[in-house]
């Protein structure tokens, strides 16, 4: 990147703005830098440089100072909700927000674990890249059970959105011919394991409608010309993507989307600038611009636009809206529908059961497979769901054989252990929950009315809880991933639930969503809020409903679609 595209202070005017730098915003800045829009990409966290950056990739955890831990003072005072992410540790805490400096509250008696990173390229350096694209059925499920508004758009509508998006990220993946689940452009999938190739048969013997295929990740098994024009090359299988990836292996900002943006000429970006709220033109209807306050000084400055395409993340985007009030709008920008900050969703991992495989003894696999298997949801229609609740679960998982860490807790001493140590363990294979969330309108956020983070922004207070519906899907998902097992031939097996509070899934879904009425949603099917016709929200705050797939592939899509739809309206003088 060049330093000149770097701003601070300006009285210059853009034609559009883009709020926040992850999955969405990289693609929104991408989308209209290349229709010739003069953008400014603004980024509450520092600059991080794709590789220069990367500061724990290739350190081994017996190079670190304590194996990959973090010290237990620097947890409790930085990553106290941090900490519970999967992709957490010493060599990948710098991407992750200081909880001290980001705090929020909870109602009464709920929990939600916010997990965040503030930095350009966002949470896209440390999603776990898993790429689904939605079906009919999801976009018509709250039509046919009465939870949640109708989404205002069916598969058909974003259909080229996903081909255009996956064909510039790289997906891999294979073409499986699923209802529930549309194929994409894919490159070639990862290989499964010979138990797991095993274990699949065993369960579309007994369960032909429950297909176990491999997972579909934005990784380059097989780069096309085009990733490598991007200067982006084949997976190595390391499975450490969240130290980064110099390789532009995996799909994130800073190996795609921002390169592309900054081709151009047309992309300035504004770091380090913590958006307060929206600037509303009330005789002109629209938003002017953005108040900034810097990350490091917290001075006050303002940014200008034509457009805004609000992408800070679900939680993010929506505490800016609520933070914008006027006269028009004194309970936040664009909710005249009274419903923003409502609706929050997340996804359900709290259940699954793991077991031991016999044989294989002479079996291994090469690299580290950056992702695993996916039974899709079974249960996409209300005529295949269970009686005692609603919609479904997908069941992710995998097959692996133990390594030399399991020995950690194994009595032994001498030559002999020393011996089993340096061996393969048994192999051991586990299915596990991604169930769907229903949208209920007392789930919800709003801003806290006393209590304020270090740049006077009010704290977000938020309110969700798992119904007994989430709670009842658990518990058979935990049965019925036993009961697949034991098809399969796995011994000694152990099924779970577990009681993780909602947000550790980092899919959090809803707040400001879609909609055909506007007095019963934010935005229309294009993402542009009802209200305003120069404000645009794409990221998972636009969403009416959860499914059970991974978001981020839809977020891409529905950001691409938006960005079509403004640019041609804007060229048309309505916008």
């Amino acid at each position: 990147m060049s330093d000149q595209m770097y701003i601070k202070d300006t009285d210059e005017p853009f034609d559009a703005i883009v709020i926040g730098s992850g999955l969405s915003g990289g693609w929104a800045a991408k989308e209209l830098c290349e229709r010739g829009l003069k953008t400014l990409m603004i980024e509450r966290g520092r600059v991080v440089e794709h590789r220069k950056d990367y500061i724990g990739e290739g350190v081994a955890p017996w190079d670190m100072p304590m194996r990959g831990k973090v010290d237990n003072i620097l947890l409790e005072q930085r990553y106290r909700i941090q900490k519970q992410c999967y992709a957490f540790n010493d060599a990948t805490k710098h991407f992750f927000g200081n909880d001290r400096d980001l705090p929020y509250t909870t109602k009464d008696d709920t929990t939600f674990s916010w997990i965040r990173a503030n930095q350009l390229g966002g949470k896209s350096l440390l999603w776990h890249r898993q790429s689904y694209r939605l079906s009919d059925h999801d976009f018509a499920a709250n039509s046919l059970d009465g939870h949640g508004n109708d989404w205002p758009i069916r598969y058909a509508d974003l259909e080229k959105w996903y081909s255009h998006v996956e064909r510039h990220a790289g997906i891999s993946g294979a073409k499986e011919g699923l209802e529930q689940l549309p194929d994409s452009e894919f490159l070639p999938p990862f290989d499964m394991t010979k138990p797991e190739l095993d274990i699949k048969a065993a369960i579309e013997k007994v369960y032909p409608d429950r297909k176990m295929i491999m997972g579909r990740m934005a990784h380059l098994t097989q780069p096309s010309e085009l990733h490598i024009k991007q200067g982006r090359v084949q997976c190595q299988a390391r499975n450490e993507c969240q130290k980064g990836c110099s390789f532009g292996a995996y799909f994130s900002t800073q190996s795609s989307t921002l390169p592309a943006a900054a081709a151009t000429g047309n992309l300035h970006i504004a770091p380090n600038s913590v958006v307060h709220s929206l600037i509303y033109d009330e005789q002109k209807k629209k938003v002017r611009g953005v108040r900034v306050i810097d990350n490091e000084t917290l001075a006050e400055r303002e940014y200008y636009a034509k457009v805004i395409f609000l992408c800070a993340s679900t939680l993010g985007s929506t505490q800016i809206m609520l933070n914008s009030t006027s006269r028009a709008f004194p309970d936040g920008i664009a909710n005249s529908s009274g419903v923003l900050g409502h609706y929050l969703m997340d996804h359900n991992y709290n259940a699954g059961a793991t077991g031991d495989v016999p044989g294989y003894e002479d079996e291994y696999y090469r690299g580290r497979r950056p992702g695993g298997i996916i039974i899709p949801n079974f249960q996409y229609e209300p005529k295949r769901g269970k009686q005692n609740y609603l919609r479904g679960y997908a069941l992710s998982g995998g097959a692996y054989r133990e390594g030399w860490q399991q020995n950690a807790s194994t009595k032994g001493f001498g030559e002999k252990f020393k011996q089993q140590v340096t061996q393969a363990g048994k192999w051991r294979f586990g299915l596990h929950a991604q169930g769907e969330m229903l949208p209920r309108y007392e789930n919800t956020v709003k801003l806290h009315h006393s209590l304020k983070d270090k740049w006077g922004i009010p704290q977000l207070e938020i309110n969700c809880r798992w119904s007994n519906n989430e709670l009842d899907m658990m518990k058979d998902a935990a049965d019925t991933a036993e009961e697949m097992l034991k098809v399969a031939g796995v011994e000694n097996i152990s099924s779970y639930v577990t009681q993780g509070p909602p947000g550790l899934a980092i899919h959090e879904l809803g707040t400001a969503r879609m909609g055909r009425d506007p007095k019963d949603s934010v935005l229309n099917s294009f993402n542009q809020t009802h209200d305003i016709d120069n404000l645009f929200v794409t990221d998972g705050a636009s969403f009416s409903s959860s499914a059970v797939q991974n978001p981020s592939l839809t977020f891409m899509a529905l950001t691409a679609r938006a960005v079509d739809y403004a640019v041609s309206e804007m060229k048309q003088g309505r916008i």
